[in-house]
């Protein structure tokens, strides 16, 4: 069995955790360990109380997440927290959480896995964020509606579509999870189509006021792609088992 601290490391580097910035509350890494074996890894898009206990149930102890159990900030151990962290405990689960080093990589990340779903290639970065390119930009004609469509294959979820673009898309810019709110910086970078998971009221207005189609494809399906082609390739590389742990949210 592989011992943790050499898969940790492993991931560290090869997600470039120390190249790549990010909110102060993802805590990108380690954020809780077990007693130093491996033997199952599993995946899921958040930290939470549900997660925890499906991965004890399957007897999984390196857990794999995007969303961590600090995005909250700093808080007493009391509560949920308190139940979070009894339950990893309880059963010697390792909490390993990538955010934004997620999102960019350029082959497991939840923007290259979902453009590669679509069939998008001739990929380039772009929209700047905690100082490097966090989404992808793809040059193709195709209708939002057929786009659109495409998306919902991908995520398995429904796709909310505000065609107020041209009626051929040309320029199609990904950001999983919740960009909605970059959509004037995502026009700025001359994107027609914008496809990220969730958005504020006002950038439905603001797609329309800008001529860009907007599609929706929610926060939690957009970002089911990073975690799952992580746990697959540190599974591959390590000869564990693994498995995604569904657990959806409602955005």
């Amino acid at each position: 069995m592989p011992a943790l601290a050499e898969v940790v490391a492993y991931t560290n580097e090869y997600l470039r955790l120390d190249q790549c910035g990010d909110w102060a509350h993802a805590l990108n890494g380690l954020q809780v360990e077990n007693s130093g074996n491996l033997r199952r890894i599993g995946a899921a898009v958040d930290a939470s109380s549900r997660v925890f206990r499906a991965a004890a149930e399957n007897e999984v102890d390196l857990l794999l997440v995007h969303h961590g159990l600090f995005w909250p900030g700093l808080q007493a151990i009391t509560g949920p927290v308190r139940r979070q962290l009894g339950l990893l405990l309880e059963h010697d689960i390792a909490l390993y959480s990538a955010h934004l080093p997620l999102d960019v990589h350029p082959v497991v990340g939840n923007n290259a896995q979902l453009a590669a779903a679509l069939g998008l290639t001739d990929l380039e970065p772009f929209l700047e964020m905690k100082g490097q390119l966090v989404g992808l930009r793809a040059r193709v004609q195709i209708f939002p509606n057929e786009l659109a469509h495409k998306l919902e294959a991908a995520t398995e979820a429904s796709v909310k579509l505000f065609a107020h673009g041209p009626a051929t898309s040309e320029t199609i810019g990904i950001v999983t999870g919740g960009a909605g709110s970059e959509i004037y910086a995502v026009a700025r970078a001359g994107v027609d189509t914008f496809i990220t998971g969730e958005a504020p009221h006002w950038a439905g207005v603001a797609a329309e006021e800008l001529g860009v189609n907007l599609l929706l494809g929610g926060h939690y399906a957009t970002e089911t792609f990073g975690v799952r082609a992580l746990a697959a390739h540190l599974a591959e590389r390590f000869a564990l088992p693994w498995q995604f742990i569904d657990a959806p949210s409602r955005h």
